[in-house]
Formats: C-alpha cells, structure tokens, sequence
C-alpha cells in the first residue's frame, strides 16, 4: 500500500533514468476508471509542466517514479475539469461516508498497486480520515518514510473504502464533468442526508440537492430545517426546484411554499403541472395551524361496499407511499364519510368480505378549520396513526397522519 502524502513531490525519472522533475499532483479520469490514477503531473523548475499517462509509468515507490518513455514522449499538461484531482480534490476535503452516514474530512488516500501489461497502475483503494494520514501529512518531507510507517502504525486506523465515499462538489460545471459519486447518496435514508447537510456549507448543501433525483431531493427536503429547505429553493433554477416540489406530498410542497417570498411561491406553482398545482394551491388556502393545512390531500380512499381482494387488487395499480400506506378511508354511494379500515385487518380478512365490515369504531374524524391542538388531542386519545379530515358535506378531503403530528410538534 502506498499513500498519495509520499508520492507527492516524488522525484520521476524517464527510460534513460534521466531526472524529469517532481510530482505535484495525480488524478483519476472518473469517466474512463473510477479509481484509476490516469495521469501524473510532473514539474521541474520554469519547464512546462508535463503529464505523465499511468500506462508510461513502470515503478511507483515512496518518493520516486520511474517511467517506461523518455521525457520527451511525455504531453505538455492541460488543465481538465474531467480530472480529478488527489491533492485539490480530495485532501482536506470534506466528503460523505455514504457507509458510515457521516461527514468527514480526508486526511490521506491509500493506493493500491497492480501490475498490469508489465507497468504500475495505482488504484484508489481507500481515504484516510483518521489519526495515521494527518500524521503522515505533518512529518512529511521532515522524517524518513520508513520511521514514519512505523509511528503511524501504533495509532488507531480509520479508513473509508473508496465505494463508500461521496465528494461534495459544490460547482455545477465541476459536479456534471466529474460524475464522480457513486450513486450512493440516493441509497441513505433521507433523515440521514438531511443530518449531514446540515453541517455543510450552503455552496455545499445546493450542490448536493442538485446531484439528486428529483424524487430524493424532494425526500430530502422535506426533512431539513424549514430555513434551509426555504434557502435552497429559493437558490434553485425554478424548473428544477419545480420538478423536486412535484414530487413532494402536496402538504409538503404546501408548507414550503408558503414559507418562500409570494413572488416565487408563485412562480413555481405556474411550472408545475396544473393538477398538481391545482392540489397545492388548495392547501394553501388553508390556516397553516389548522387541520385543512396539515392535511395531505393524496390518500386511498374506498366504497365500503367494494370486497375485501378487490380493493386489494386496485391498490396494486396505485402509486401510494407504502410507508405510510397503514389505513383505508372509507365512503357510502353519496360520497360520505364512511370509517376507516386498517390494512393489516384488511390483509387477514377472507377474499369475499365486505369493507364495511372492516372498518374500525369509534368513527373518529376532523373538520378542515379545526384547530391542530384538536388533531393533536385525537391522536392522543385515541393513540391514532391516521385521521381523516372532511369538508362542511361530511366528505373525506385529506388525511393527517402521525408523522405530520410529529412533525408539527418537533417545529413547534
């Protein structure tokens, strides 16, 4: 195992063993290897800086590079924003340890060597975010490599496997040439990337958002501070911020907007799609603080008439958060407020059996203008998982559940 602290400032050394300069910087071509070093920089004095290929490299050891080519078979080096670079890019950055779900900053990285076609590739294997690379980094160029490999092994080890880091890159242009995470954000449950953003940057915040689908973002979002959510939205290009917000539970999408200047809430609701802009609007006229603003106007709701597997049968076709998916809301023939039946009854009912016949007692409901502390006291007595508010015609309208409860009373 080499580390990318001992091969900086490396002396390289063409085919004639002729002295080219030092190693001043490495990078991997994420598009082509993801972890490959694909290019050395080499410097010498007022010299252009040359670039050394990884397939012109025949030896790699602490303090030295040996190349299969003479010097001038090297390229004048030119910048690439596709390349990413070991010392700007990584070393001392912060990063996300998408197996750990935490923040941290990189301190060295671990190179793993394979021989390959009789030259030296170096490959990525790990970051360093412990005590040993920061020790690296203080006595490098001050004590010999092998004292140096001796002290830091004494001391308690904490790598990252290099599949498990996610850079934060909070530059656009950057962020789209390097492609450089691994996909891996998008697997963290959505309160743990919350957590961890919010201990970055605002640059880095919005650069994270941005690398998410629209379907994670809005995931996200809605778990973050309501001050920062309301900040990178309103730093968002309005398509994009419309597309995330479409994807949000209209109560969500309902109290973010409300939160952001009238200008722009009103400027997003006009790039979303008319039904789903229609339902937000919706919400909006409702008294934040009242059972109408806390609801979420999409749920599955049922004839209490219909069988038992044939409502089983339509939910398959339904696009509902299974999540929270926990209970039916039930009607009469005149669209009224009918009960409620709980999935779980529904699952150990015979095929045949009515839904009606499901339906859990007392009938417990709330009107739209009342108050959340008359929601919160529902739920409390009855120890609810779902409540279902009706308009001034006794018809179901939305939907509270727990987590909007828990929610408010967090915030509040």
């Amino acid at each position: 195992m080499l580390y990318a602290t001992e091969l900086m400032g490396a002396a390289a050394y063409d085919s004639n063993s002729n002295y080219v300069g030092r190693v001043r910087e490495f990078f991997v071509e994420p598009a082509d290897q993801p972890n490959r070093v694909s290019h050395f920089l080499i410097s010498r004095g007022r010299f252009q800086p040359l670039v050394a290929r990884y397939n012109q490299v025949s030896s790699v050891a602490p303090g030295r590079i040996d190349l299969n080519v003479s010097e001038r078979a090297l390229d004048a080096y030119q910048p690439n924003e596709a390349w990413l670079a070991v010392r700007k890019d990584l070393l001392d950055q912060q990063i996300i340890d998408t197996s750990g779900r935490k923040v941290v900053r990189v301190n060295d990285v671990d190179l793993a060597e394979f021989r390959t076609n009789g030259n030296i590739e170096l490959r990525i294997a790990q970051v360093d975010v412990g005590l040993p690379g920061a020790f690296r980094r203080l006595l490098q160029g001050v004590a010999p490599t092998n004292l140096v490999r001796r002290l830091q092994s004494r001391l308690p080890q904490r790598s990252i496997r290099w599949e498990f880091v996610n850079l934060i890159e909070p530059d656009p242009l950057r962020r789209v040439k390097l492609r450089i995470t691994h996909e891996k954000l998008e697997d963290l449950h959505p309160a743990d990337l919350a957590e961890m953003m919010e201990e970055l940057s605002a640059a880095e915040r919005q650069g994270i958002i941005a690398s998410l689908d629209e379907e994670t973002a809005a995931s996200v979002l809605a778990e973050l501070d309501e001050r920062l959510t309301t900040q990178i939205v309103e730093k968002l290009d309005p398509e994009k911020a419309a597309d995330i917000i479409e994807e949000m539970a209209p109560d969500a999408a309902a109290d973010l907007l409300a939160d952001l200047p009238k200008e722009t809430s009103q400027e997003l609701l006009e790039e979303m799609p008319n039904e789903e802009a229609a339902e937000v609007r919706e919400l909006l006229a409702f008294d934040p603080s009242t059972a109408g603003g806390m609801m979420n106007t999409e749920f599955a709701f049922v004839s209490e008439s219909e069988s038992r597997d044939a409502v089983l049968s339509w939910l398959r076709t339904q696009e509902f958060n299974l999540e929270q998916l926990d209970t039916i809301v039930l009607v009469d023939k005149l669209g009224h407020f009918a009960g409620t039946a709980p999935v779980a009854r529904m699952l150990l009912a015979v095929p045949e059996q009515l839904m009606s016949e499901l339906k859990t007692e007392p009938l417990v409901f709330i009107t739209a203008d009342a108050s959340e502390k008359d929601v919160f006291e529902l739920f409390d007595k009855y120890n609810l998982r779902m409540l279902t508010v009706l308009d001034s015609d006794n018809r179901p309208i939305g939907t509270i559940t727990v987590d909007d409860v828990v929610s408010r009373l967090v915030n509040s």
